[in-house]
């Protein structure tokens, strides 16, 4: 949870950001370089400059805004946001006939690329690195934390304690070697699936969002709810998550408020299950 604050964090103020500061027409630097390519350049450097043209207008608006504080004027940013939204649609429009002319496979959607342009552009060149080094650090060693804890996971609570054979330590570390290599693959799929999605950071939290209630309400019953004993949690945790995942698929609500819905929902259920069982013990 405070991982998806952060990210949406950083996401609104680069929103912000460029409030202030002039944004490209479109963020993929392949599309700028198949428009020139192709001919249709003129009409591309036509929306640029309308862009550009409705972004000083923007500004003097937003100012005014900043100062007056009217309900006008923010309907006026409303519709000048509007209006750069029907620009950028003629621009992918142009790029796609540019892509077909040129024979280029482009990626019109470069809400992936917004991100990335910001770092390359308007930060420090000694921080750009730094940040590059510190994003793959953190993805390489969260990877392998990640893979190590559902390996060893898998091996000695799926695996161990369901087959009649002992096995040593040695032997458990080769399968455990192999749920680590089977585990790898499975990302591997899912990170090729995954560039279909419209965006890459809206696909992450919803991915989270449909699993991290449920985990922290799982912590939260560790902590707080002692009486509550693990075959009620699990069974809990296994009806949240079902819940969880039909209501995301049915659109019962924001995908972000699926992380208080599955804990609150996985804390109740449990302290449910945990009241009945213990009632049928006294019975028995």
């Amino acid at each position: 949870v405070p991982m998806q604050f952060f990210i949406l964090l950083v996401g609104v103020m680069v929103f912000v950001f460029y409030q202030f500061n002039s944004a490209p027409l479109h963020f993929n630097p392949k599309s700028k370089q198949a428009i020139e390519n192709s001919s249709y350049t003129s009409q591309y450097q036509a929306l640029e400059a309308e862009q550009q043209q409705l972004f000083n207008d923007k500004q003097r608006i937003i100012a005014t805004y900043l100062e007056t504080n009217s309900d006008k004027h923010a309907h006026y940013i409303a519709l000048a946001n509007e209006s750069d939204t029907e620009i950028r649609n003629e621009a992918k429009v142009l790029i796609e006939k540019a892509a077909k002319e040129t024979n280029q496979k482009i990626e019109t959607n470069d809400k992936d690329y917004v991100f990335i342009h910001f770092i390359l552009n308007h930060l420090p060149k000694g921080l750009i690195g730094l940040l590059l080094a510190v994003i793959l650090s953190a993805a390489m060693s969260s990877t392998a934390s990640e893979l190590n804890a559902l390996a060893s996971t898998t091996t000695m609570d799926i695996f161990n304690r369901n087959t009649k054979r002992e096995f040593n330590d040695k032997q458990l570390v080769g399968v455990s070697k192999l749920f680590t290599l089977g585990w790898g693959i499975l990302a591997i799929l899912i990170a090729c699936v995954a560039h279909l999605a419209d965006n890459l950071i809206l696909l992450v939290n919803i991915i989270g969002s449909i699993f991290y209630g449920n985990v922290l309400g799982i912590f939260l019953l560790a902590f707080f709810f002692k009486f509550v004993k693990g075959r009620a949690v699990f069974i809990g945790a296994l009806i949240t998550q079902g819940i969880v995942i039909f209501g995301w698929w049915k659109d019962w609500m924001p995908f972000l408020w699926l992380n208080l819905f599955g804990c609150i929902l996985v804390i109740l259920i449990t302290i449910v299950l945990q009241l009945i069982f213990n009632d049928n013990a006294n019975n028995a």
